[in-house]
C-alpha cells in the first residue's frame, strides 16, 4: 500500500465554508495524475481549523471520489491519546484505507510515553497506522529506537512519513526495522535522497500542482532509473522550495490559486503571503512552465 507519491490535499474553502466541490476536482486531478494514495486532513490540509463535521465531511468525499482506486490515509492524530483514538476509529467507519498519526504535539512526551501513545492507538483499530514524524512542528522526536519497538509490537503499524530533516535518521530506522516499516519521506525537497538509502515514497506538498512529476520522480527511484530521478528532482527542486518560503499550506494554495485550481482561502491563524513571497511564488511556477 505505501509505496510511490502521496499526496498531502490542500483544504479548499469558498469563504469560511468547506468547498466540497472543488475537494471533488482536486481528488479528480490527482487520479488522472498517477497519484499512489491521498492524505486529507494534515497539516497541509489545515486540520486544526476543520470543525468535527468539516473532518468528517472531507475524509467522506475523498474516500467516495477515490473510490477505492488509491488508498486514502486521513491525519487522525492530536496531543491526546483517547481523542486520537476516537477520530482513527472514526476514520475506519467512515471507509479509510489507514491512518496517520502525527507525534503528540506541545505537551512533549518522552520516548516511552510516545511508544505508550502510537501503541494505544494500534490496538484500537484494525486499519494500518502511519507514523508522522516532524519534530518542528510538534517539538519531539521520535527516535529510531521507538519505532523498532512499534513495529515489532504492533502489527498494524505499517509505515512513517519520515520529517526529520535527517537522512542519517531515516538510514537508521530502515536499518532497524528493515521490511516491518515502510519509510516514507515527508519533505518534497528530500524525497530522491531518501529513497536512495531504502525509503519507498513520499508524502508530498508540491503533487498537489505537479502530481504527474512527483508520482514519476517516486517511479524512477524504484525502477532504479537514478539518473532519469536525479534530473527530476533538480527540476523540481526550486518550484519545492517555493512551496515553503513561508509556512505550509499558505504558498501551495497560493500556488494552486494562480493556477485555477480549487484552493480558496486560508483559516486564521493562517493568511496570504506577503507581496514578496507571491512573487517568488509566481516566479517559480513561470519558471517551471506551469504559467
Amino acid at each position: 500500500m505505501f509505496r510511490g507519491s502521496f499526496t498531502a490535499l490542500v483544504t479548499p474553502f469558498k469563504g469560511d465554508r468547506l468547498d466540497r466541490a472543488g475537494l471533488e476536482r482536486n481528488v479528480d486531478f490527482q487520479l488522472a495524475n498517477g497519484t499512489s494514495g491521498l492524505v486529507p486532513c494534515g497539516s497541509t490540509g489545515e486540520a486544526p481549523t476543520l470543525s468535527h463535521e468539516e473532518w468528517e465531511t472531507v475524509i467522506a468525499t475523498v474516500v467516495a471520489r477515490a473510490n477505492k482506486k488509491i488508498p486514502v490515509v486521513p491525519g487522525t492524530g492530536t496531543n491526546d491519546t483517547r481523542k486520537t483514538i476516537d477520530l482513527t476509529r472514526r476514520a475506519e467507519e467512515l471507509g479509510a484505507d489507514a491512518a496517520l498519526v502525527v507525534s503528540p504535539y506541545y505537551n512533549k512526551p518522552t520516548q516511552e510515553g510516545l511508544y505508550r501513545h502510537f501503541r494505544a492507538v494500534a490496538e484500537s483499530v484494525g486499519i494500518p497506522l502511519v507514523i508522522y514524524n516532524i519534530p518542528g512542528r510538534t517539538g519531539v522526536n521520535i527516535l529510531p529506537e521507538t519505532f523498532e519497538r512499534l513495529c515489532r509490537d504492533c502489527l498494524n503499524i505499517k509505515a512513517v512519513k519520515e520529517a526529520a530533516g535527517s537522512v542519517d535518521q531515516a538510514s537508521e530506522i530502515i536499518m532497524r526495522c528493515g521490511e516491518r516499516l515502510t519509510v516514507l519521506s515527508g519533505d518534497d525537497s528530500l524525497t530522491l535522497p531518501m529513497m536512495a538509502v531504502g525509503a519507498n515514497g513520499v508524502v508530498s506538498v508540491v503533487s498537489n500542482i505537479v502530481p504527474k512529476d512527483v508520482a514519476l520522480l517516486c517511479d524512477h527511484m524504484l525502477s532504479s532509473r537514478t539518473s532519469e530521478a536525479l534530473a527530476l528532482h533538480q527540476r523540481l527542486l526550486p518550484l519545492v522550495k517555493a512551496m515553503f518560503v513561508e509556512s505550509n499550506p499558505i504558498p501551495v494554495k497560493t500556488a494552486m490559486h494562480m493556477l485555477g485550481l480549487p484552493a480558496g482561502e486560508l483559516r486564521l491563524p493562517l493568511c496570504e503571503p506577503s507581496e514578496k513571497s507571491k512573487e517568488v511564488i509566481e516566479g517559480a511556477l513561470r519558471k517551471y512552465g506551469l504559467l
